[in-house]
C-alpha cells in the first residue's frame, strides 16, 4: 500500500485503476461523438475483425451512462479493496480477465446481435469471492452458500420474469466465476 504526501493510501491499485479507466472511457464517450459501446462493448462482428476479440475483455470498462457507472463502481469500490487485499493484485487481475472473457464470449455466441457492456458481472464475481474471505481450513461458513443462492437465484428469477436491458446472465456468470475462484483459492492453500 502506497501513501502519498497527503496521507491517502492507494489501498487497491487494481480496483482504482479499473475505475479510473472506466471513468475515462465514460467521459470520452460523453464529450465526443465516439460510440464507446460500438468500440468496446462485446457483440458479434466478423471473425476477421480483431476488435471482436478485444471487446471480449473491454466490455467491462464501458458503461451506458453515469448512473450505470456509479451503480457498478459503488459496489466495486465497497467490496473490491477487501478482495484485492485478500487475493492480491495479480490474482484479481487474472480473475477479472477470465470473468470478462467468459461473459463476453457467451454473449457473443448466444446473443450475437446484442451488445453487453458494464462491470456488473465483475460486481457479482466480487460479491461471491468476498464471501470466501472468512473461510478457514476445513470449514465453510453458512454465509457462502446463502450469498450464492440469494444473488444467483435472484438473477435467475429476474431473467425469467423481467424484461429489461440488464444482462442477468452476466450477473450469473460473474457470480459463478467468483464462487469457482473462491473455491479454487480456498482449496489451493
Amino acid at each position: 500500500m502506497k501513501t502519498n504526501r497527503f496521507g491517502i493510501d492507494i489501498n487497491a491499485p487494481f480496483i482504482l485503476g479499473m475505475g479510473a479507466l472506466s471513468l475515462i472511457i465514460l467521459v470520452i464517450g460523453m464529450a465526443t461523438p465516439l460510440n464507446m459501446v460500438n468500440l468496446f462493448g462485446a457483440y458479434r462482428t466478423a471473425f476477421s475483425d480483431p476488435m471482436q476479440y478485444v471487446r471480449l475483455f473491454t466490455h467491462i470498462l464501458v458503461h451506458a451512462n453515469l448512473s450505470h457507472f456509479a451503480g457498478n463502481f459503488m459496489m466495486i469500490l465497497a467490496i473490491g479493496p477487501m478482495v484485492e487485499e485478500k487475493y492480491g493484485f495479480r490474482a484479481l487481475l487474472l480473475i477479472t480477465v477470465i470473468t470478462a472473457f467468459v461473459t463476453g464470449l457467451i454473449n457473443v455466441v448466444f446473443w450475437p446481435g446484442r451488445a453487453v457492456v458494464g462491470a456488473s458481472g465483475i460486481v457479482f464475481m466480487l460479491i461471491l469471492l468476498a464471501s470466501f474471505t472468512n473461510i478457514r481450513q476445513g470449514r465453510l461458513p453458512i454465509t457462502v452458500p446463502l450469498v450464492a443462492i440469494l444473488y444467483i437465484g435472484n438473477e435467475i428469477l429476474q431473467g425469467l420474469f423481467t424484461e429489461d436491458n440488464i444482462s442477468q446472465l452476466s450477473h450469473i456468470i460473474g457470480g459463478i466465476c467468483g464462487a469457482v475462484f473462491g473455491l479454487v483459492f480456498h482449496f489451493k492453500k
